[in-house]
């Protein structure tokens, strides 16, 4: 019986220190994807794409390579079957990939969920949680115009995903913007 209970003893133990490990998950914007050198935008509110800058934005940062981050952002589904998602791209504004100008990779992240996911549309705000890599890989997407390859810089594996009401640092398109309308309402 002593031998239970010291069993009963180390589970509880790693219950607990799994328990505090969830405490060490660092909040991140989408600025702390790309180096501090690099440039937000050329131009005052426009999004950053990869075309406008000298490396396309495929410099990663590194720093939070491994660690266990909260990221929010809109999601646009790459596997799926109706509603359940079991890959998508995390991006940090609505349109971004398939109605604007792709963002460079060090502003796309691969995620796939810890388990399928229940979507209802396409850059349905989320925010991810898990170990943050990264890693240049193509996803295909199947967009209304075509077929389009687009590149991300990180990837989330196993990822904690819950629906959210804003993305504390998304960018609002321009007024003058043809694609605005994917401005999601503020209550």
């Amino acid at each position: 019986m002593t031998h239970f209970k010291s069993i009963l003893a180390l589970a509880a133990a790693l219950a607990l220190s799994t328990a505090g490990a969830s405490a060490e998950t660092t909040h991140i914007f989408w600025k702390d994807l790309r180096p501090v050198t690099q440039a937000v935008a050329e131009d005052a509110g426009l999004p950053m794409i990869a075309a406008k800058l000298p490396d396309h934005g495929e410099t990663l940062s590194v720093a939070l390579q491994g660690k266990t981050i909260q990221l929010a952002g809109y999601a646009l589904p790459v596997d799926r079957d109706g509603d359940l998602v079991y890959q998508f791209l995390l991006v940090p504004w609505t349109g971004a990939c398939s109605h604007m100008p792709t963002p460079p990779p060090n502003q796309i992240v691969l995620v796939t969920p810890a388990r399928p996911y229940k979507m209802s549309e396409a850059y349905q705000p989320v925010a991810v949680a898990g170990a943050l890599n990264p890693e240049m890989e193509k996803s295909q997407l199947f967009i209304l115009d075509g077929v389009s390859v687009i590149q991300s810089g990180y990837a989330v594996r196993k990822a904690d995903v819950k629906a959210v009401d804003t993305v504390p640092d998304s960018i609002v398109l321009p007024v003058n913007s043809p694609w605005s309308f994917l401005n999601k309402k503020k209550n």
